[in-house]
């Protein structure tokens, strides 16, 4: 194959009517989705798997991708869950030595719609402007079913989002040296390093579908609670907000990431918004209420919980975002949890609050005690 086989054309049509033209890589036909952007400079394939994607064509404003490849041991996830993809500029001849592949190859087999060669930069001001819209990426002639794929673009919404992308069975992984403790990890659309961040903590991780109930927890008997990120939404998912009520009564440490952290705030009265367009990349400033220090984290967010919405009697802001204010973390003075609205088991991306995995394995030594 050329490196951007010039006879294949694709489109990216806004739901505003606007359309950029550029070049065809990876799955050939028609996607519809939200069209969002991520400022990571690496962590392509994270991004390409990561489950909070799902519904949503990403696109990345740093404009070369490709550069150093895929491989087998950087996937978050078994499959990738965007929607499409937009790059600048790709790179099929990638140079590293823990290359697998070329991400064009990793699209197709995926059957992931990509397009390159357009202004990515323009498109992201757009978005930043006007706010997240939707869109669509076609190989086929644009112009021809304007009016048809417009009608389609402005109908679609992001629907049982978490329920897409949860693995029903339950799975138990054991660390490698000593067990230390058992953590019941919900999988929300949960990223495989968090995973990964227990067990080098010595947890055993038991990953359990995202609407296990408190009678089930209490048959794992974990020592701790995981509410992971996940795609969508957070209000949508009702029943699980009531099964996290009900969980919160048995007296687990729990903490949570993400989506998570969303559920978690919606389960104790609070209220979430939708962003204008959201909080994507690896390199978003946090401010710890509690030290005064700010940290540089990674995230992937389209909803925030409202800060104002937490009653005082249930929990305070411990961090919020640099940027705008948002809340990025809460502690719980009801319960024994704490939750972030970023990711510190980021991967790549800034390690600078891996250190809250600390704090929750020492949150089940003390319950232990």
């Amino acid at each position: 194959m050329s490196l951007f086989n010039l006879s294949e054309k694709a489109y990216l049509m806004l739901a505003d009517g606007q359309i950029f033209e550029g070049r065809s890589f990876g799955a050939k036909g028609t996607v519809i989705g939200e069209v969002v952007f991520t400022t990571g400079l690496t962590g392509y394939q994270e991004t390409l798997t990561d489950p909070s994607y799902y519904g949503q064509i990403v696109t990345q404003t740093f404009p070369l991708i490709g550069n150093y490849g895929v491989n087998s041991q950087d996937n978050e996830s078994a499959k990738s869950y965007v929607s499409g993809y937009i790059v600048r500029e790709w790179c099929n001849m990638p140079s590293n030595f823990r290359c697998e592949g070329n991400i064009g190859d990793f699209l197709t087999e995926h059957n992931i719609i990509g397009i390159h060669s357009i202004d990515t930069r323009r498109l992201t001001r757009i978005i930043r402007e006007v706010g997240v819209m939707n869109g669509v990426i076609t190989t086929e002639d644009v112009y021809s079913k304007k009016e048809e794929l417009l009608e389609k673009i402005r109908a679609f919404s992001v629907k049982d989002a978490v329920k897409s992308v949860t693995d029903n069975a339950l799975h138990t992984y054991e660390p490698d040296g000593e067990k230390k403790f058992r953590v019941a990890l919900f999988d929300f659309g949960y990223k495989r390093n968090i995973r990964q961040e227990l067990l080098k903590r010595g947890c055993e991780v038991v990953v359990v579908p995202a609407d296990t109930d408190a009678e089930k927890i209490r048959e794992i008997s974990p020592d701790g609670i995981m509410l992971s990120n996940g795609p969508g939404d957070p209000a949508e998912n009702t029943d699980i907000i009531s099964n996290i009520r009900e969980i919160e009564k048995l007296g687990i440490p729990i903490f949570g990431i993400c989506l998570g952290h969303q559920l978690m705030a919606l389960a104790n009265g609070g209220k979430t918004e939708k962003l204008k367009y959201g909080h994507r990349g690896a390199n978003q400033p946090v401010i710890d209420l509690d030290s005064g220090l700010t940290y540089v984290t990674s995230q992937n967010h389209g909803y925030a919980v409202i800060g104002d919405s937490i009653d005082k009697s249930v929990g305070y802001v411990s961090h919020i975002n640099a940027n705008d204010k948002t809340c990025e973390g809460i502690r719980y003075t009801s319960v024994n949890a704490f939750t972030v609205q970023f990711h510190p088991e980021a991967h790549g991306g800034p390690l600078d609050t891996a250190y809250l995995f600390d704090e929750f394995v020492k949150n089940m030594e003390k319950e232990r005690d």
